[in-house]
């Protein structure tokens, strides 16, 4: 299988790929995280997940682009739907659109590592980028694994992010409100 990795970080990369590779299976990562807030924190988690795609000598793609006017925009374009579903979708899309583009035959996100992300969300979201770009979307379960790559991060000295990337969970973060992270 060849398999595009969307990431959103180092540390939720480091369990994800190991499992993949116990299956034979060599990911490409993709960096492309626009909603990542403020510039210092996308470059700390972009410049970590460099460096172990360097470690784990693996391929690494970077879409770079900071993107917090489009994001926000894009956000408050779509108010009726929760930020975090209008967040998977740009992030998604650009993941499966990579992919075909690309010659993949599947992609997936490490945001299914994280137990504080929306599956059923993700899962739809992706299978339906995954037909409209005739590319399979790869589901599965990796949350069992969430507590191990964090242990995993924090020894290889990977920079442990405290909140989902947006100024929306910065500001929760801050507030004490972070549970309330799927409305504006």
């Amino acid at each position: 299988m060849k398999l595009l990795l969307h990431c959103c970080c180092a540390p939720c990369s480091v369990s994800f790929v190991k499992k993949l590779r116990d299956e034979n299976i060599k990911p490409r990562l993709f960096w492309y995280n626009p909603n990542i807030h403020p510039f210092t924190e996308y470059a700390s988690r972009r410049d970590n997940l460099k460096s172990f795609a360097d470690a784990e000598n693996t391929e690494l793609v970077l879409c770079d682009e900071y993107g917090l006017r489009a994001f926000l925009a894009e956000v408050y374009a779509k108010i009726n739907e929760p930020r975090c579903e209008t967040c998977y979708r740009l992030r998604l899309e650009k993941t499966a659109a990579y992919a075909a583009l690309n010659g993949f035959s599947a992609f997936t996100t490490t945001l299914l590592i994280s137990p504080y992300q929306n599956h059923d969300a993700i899962k739809c979201i992706g299978q339906e980028f995954a037909s409209k770009y005739k590319v399979e979307f790869l589901y599965r379960d990796f949350r069992p694994l969430f507590r191990e790559g964090q242990s995993l991060a924090r020894a290889k000295g990977f920079y442990m992010q405290k909140y989902c990337g947006c100024v929306f969970s910065e500001e929760e973060r801050y507030q004490g409100n972070y549970e309330n992270k799927s409305n504006i």
